[in-house]
């Protein structure tokens, strides 16, 4: 008889069985499911360091509690493979984080163990805060709230706002399991870090009296996180208090991997899909000769540009490599601050700098600068402070699903008062328009750049009043102004080459600042029958809104049709697959077009706009 393949995980499909099995045999489950890890994450892509991290100490919460009988909150939960493995959805992760597969975060609508689906930082104490509350309300005291939060993701502020809750409160027995592995996505920094260092090195003494136990909570540790029973032990314990207590868990990224641990970087903390499960080749699952990505062009030009000024400096929050930051601090390492999990402190932190004469750079995913509006509104707008914004992955993400999709950034941050908001079409453009906000001196700007490969270069053919004229069919009627945001500009062009096929005059116009309206869309906008706005954000509140309502302020009677994301959360998928869905491709932008110069109720053969038929 053939030697099953996995043989201990086959025998734990559950919850109850894995509680059932002997504590003898956890060692070898233990390897089993790092085995299955690797394999796994590295044919389909996917979170794999964070995983092979918290392999023991998620076998120790799913033998002591009950989930989701108890609670079980995970903290940023790209550490949730195991979780997912213990709860019945081994034979999905064939498709991790693909369209219509497993999800790469927590998610309610995949499993009941799945109780919050969030991918965001520092969030996981004040959801146990309220979790707790409730159960105390329902008379429901025996149902254990547990929150996993890594050492990164507690330099948030919303984790000490959480933790000083919960330290007032004795009769609120949240269990607190601190996974600290030194590191978020890199080595985690701050005063934080050094406090935890130090408990590592003293042990039970130092343990008396620290940090957490000033708060009022009670600690318990620290632990080896790759000790089951030790794990174990200390859970069972802190359950057994009903008081709110830190269970300290030291772990290592990456654990079991020998790639992973001897990557000091990032131990390898995500993979790209056909990324070798021996650890040979790139390492990232990419092609050596791809083009850049738009991250990449970004990093280098900002380190070119931070060599001609000295008065440039660059923020990030615990994001410095992925959001290209490496190339200007490997050269300029006293001028790159990386301030943790904290985009408030960050943006804040920025005008502080600018106040004081510098010009900071902050770079930030898309998706967590909606965590900073306010800082962003009354710390740098209300002053006219000039900072500058990167949102990388702005717009659709691909397989990060709806917690990272930066797609609300422009619907948000279009109404804070003076803040330029750019999107090039190419890495010629991105270029330039750094270099444009870079020189600002009376307010704040925002540049977006997708997650992607940089694509050929979109030359204009003409330039009106500072907007580029992508394309104009020759000896045409002006039927259609298409005006596109940022690299969606490509779909355009190729929308206008479908249009015309239908015997329609299109102009493709990129404004390349989005916002505030530049004074030439509406003048184009009156020479054309339809004016279209396609962006990948949401279009409520959107650069299609902003087009519309300078169109009305400016008496142009051309309607404004915008196109853009759903209002609703996007699944993951590939980001290609998902602006397709989204009408948002090329042949999309064309059927939207054409329906809606059917569905007008004058019909396609409304007439022109004065101003477009005395241009002919």
């Amino acid at each position: 008889m053939a030697t099953p393949v996995w043989p201990l995980l086959d025998t734990v499909p559950d919850e109850e069985r894995l509680r059932a099995l002997p504590p003898d045999r956890l060692p070898a489950l233990a390897a089993e499911i790092r085995r299955f890890l690797v394999e796994a994450v590295c044919a389909t892509g996917g979170h794999l360091g964070p995983n092979l991290g918290v392999v023991e100490l998620t076998l120790a919460l799913h033998r002591v509690f009950a989930s989701p009988r108890d609670a079980i909150v995970f903290d940023i939960g790209h550490q949730s493979y195991v979780h997912k493995l213990l709860t019945g959805r081994r034979a999905d992760f064939d498709r991790l984080r693909r369209r219509g597969g497993l999800s790469g975060y927590p998610s309610r609508a995949e499993s009941p163990h799945d109780l919050v689906e969030n991918s965001h930082a520092s969030t996981a104490l004040s959801y146990a805060d309220g979790l707790a509350k409730a159960r105390a309300l329902g008379g429901e005291p025996d149902r254990a709230v547990v929150a996993v939060i890594g050492d990164g993701a507690l330099t948030g502020g919303m984790a000490w706002e959480a933790l000083n809750n919960l330290g007032a409160a004795p009769d609120r027995p949240v269990v607190v399991v601190l996974n600290d592995n030194g590191r978020s996505y890199a080595p985690t920094g701050g005063a934080l870090a050094a406090h935890l260092a130090d408990l590592r090195r003293g042990g039970a003494a130092q343990a008396r009296r620290n940090l957490f136990t000033a708060l009022g909570l009670r600690y318990l540790g620290p632990v080896d996180g790759h000790d089951t029973a030790e794990v174990e032990s200390a859970l069972r314990r802190a359950r057994a208090l009903a008081h709110p207590v830190v269970v300290h868990v030291v772990t290592e990224k990456g654990r079991g991997y020998g790639p992973a641990e001897a990557d000091e970087a990032d131990r390898l903390h995500a993979v790209s899909a056909g990324h070798s499960a021996t650890g040979t080749g790139t390492g990232t699952g990419t092609v050596a000769a791809a083009p850049p990505s738009w991250t990449e062009v970004f990093g280098q030009e900002l380190a070119d540009l931070a060599a001609e000024r000295a008065d440039l400096v660059a923020v990030t929050a615990s994001m410095l490599r992925p959001t290209g930051l490496a190339p200007m601090a490997s050269r300029f390492p006293e001028r790159v601050f990386d301030v943790g999990i904290a985009e408030q402190h960050a943006v804040t932190s920025a005008a502080g700098l600018a106040l004081a004469g510098y010009h900071p750079v902050v770079a930030v995913y898309a998706t967590f600068l909606n965590r900073a509006f306010d800082q962003m509104l009354m710390d740098v707008a209300l002053h006219r402070l000039p900072v500058t914004f990167v949102a990388d992955r702005a717009g659709i993400t691909g397989p990060d699903g709806p917690s990272h999709h930066g797609m609300w950034d422009v619907s948000t941050l279009g109404a804070v008062p003076g803040l330029r908001i750019a999107a090039p079409r190419d890495t010629t453009r991105l270029r330039l328009l750094l270099r444009e906000a870079a020189a600002l001196r009376d307010g704040p700007a925002l540049l977006r750049i997708p997650r992607a490969a940089a694509g050929p270069q979109v030359d204009p053919a003409a330039r009106i009043d500072g907007t580029d004229i992508l394309h104009r069919s020759p000896r045409r009627p002006l039927d259609v102004l298409l005006v596109p945001a940022g690299p969606l500009a490509r779909a355009a062009l190729e929308a206008a080459r479908a249009l015309e096929s239908h015997a329609l005059g299109v102009t493709v116009a990129d404004p390349g600042w989005l916002l505030p309206v530049s004074p030439a869309l509406p003048a184009l906008a009156a020479r054309h029958r339809l004016a279209v706005t396609v962006e990948d954000g949401t279009r409520a509140g959107g650069f299609g809104c902003a087009v519309a309502l300078a169109c009305r302020d400016a008496a142009v009677a051309t309607p404004v049709l915008t196109l853009g994301l759903p209002p609703a959360f996007v699944p993951h998928g590939a980001r290609d697959t998902l602006l397709t869905e989204a009408g948002l491709d090329g042949p999309g932008i064309a059927r939207s077009v054409l329906r809606a110069l059917t569905d007008r109720p004058d019909g396609p053969g409304l007439a022109a706009p004065a101003t477009a038929r005395s241009a002919r």
